[in-house]
């Protein structure tokens, strides 16, 4: 668990600003690379809209991305950010701090709202993970982002979800999913509270069973050795040989996360062709 907290035209209230490399509210910017363009710009946009996978929710998503630049231009690659237990749409933002890496690595990342159902559908009838693949998505490819193949990353309960939505999606829709301090169990009686609706609902959604759909993803594990989730991600690690581990000093902790998020947004760069 984290230990703190579609259609355009529905109740959308954007807000976009560009906001100068060299800004002094945003040091972090300059502090990111001393080669990077400090004339270069990061736009902000958030919004709301409706889900038929989460009814009577107002869902909040926030965007990040470099600034355009010129006709023709490429679209950005776009990464999907899932919080954790907890969080929300601002969280990858206002823990993580995940957009002081979009100049840099050229990487647009979108965050949306998703409550605390582990990114999968629920007895309630919410299912956040099909929100963000047939409703978050499509909305970022109408604001002119590479929204057909992405990039996932998460933590935490969206480590979780970062995984077992790669798992849905597939090799040609998916870049490369990194997946920190993921919230991993090998069996449903070891699972959190309210993380599952039962053990069918475990079952139907367990990433170590769905794992060979996996095969042609780029995978990134990332875990500190005093998260209470390392031995589920060793073991995970093991199932998928193939992947980019590290497991180091840290803990289940918002300052573990902030220190691996540059390396992670760098590695899901390098995998878009």
């Amino acid at each position: 668990m984290v230990s703190s907290p579609g259609c355009p035209g529905t109740g959308t209230g954007l807000t976009r600003r560009g906001l100068l490399a060299g800004a002094l509210g945003l040091p972090w910017l300059v502090a990111c690379s001393q080669r990077e363009d400090t004339s270069a710009a990061l736009d902000l946009e958030d919004g709301t809209f409706s889900s038929r996978f989460w009814p009577g929710q107002e869902v909040r998503w926030r965007l990040a991305r470099p600034t355009q630049r010129g006709v023709g231009t490429a679209p950005h690659p776009l990464v999907v950010a899932l919080h954790g237990h907890g969080g929300d749409a601002d969280w990858p933002f206002n823990s993580v701090h995940i957009e002081r890496h979009v100049v840099r690595t050229g990487l647009a990342v979108a965050t949306v709202d998703g409550g605390d159902f582990y990114w999968h559908a629920r007895r309630s009838g919410i299912d956040t993970g099909r929100m963000v693949m047939e409703e978050l998505l499509p909305l970022m490819g109408r604001k002119g982002l590479a929204a057909d193949r992405v990039g996932l990353i998460g933590w935490s309960m969206g480590g979780y979800g970062a995984l077992l939505m790669a798992t849905r999606l597939g090799p040609k829709r998916v870049a490369g999913v990194v997946a920190t301090s993921a919230a991993l169990w090998q069996s449903p009686g070891d699972t959190a509270t309210g993380a599952f609706d039962g053990r069918a609902d475990f079952v139907r959604n367990d990433v170590f069973v769905a794992r060979g759909k996996l095969r042609g993803i780029p995978v990134r594990l990332d875990c500190g050795r005093d998260d209470p989730f390392i031995v589920a991600n060793r073991a995970f690690a093991r199932e998928l040989p193939g992947a980019a581990v590290t497991f180091d000093a840290g803990a289940h902790t918002e300052d573990y996360w902030t220190a691996h998020a540059g390396a992670q947004m760098s590695w899901l760069r390098r995998h878009f062709a």
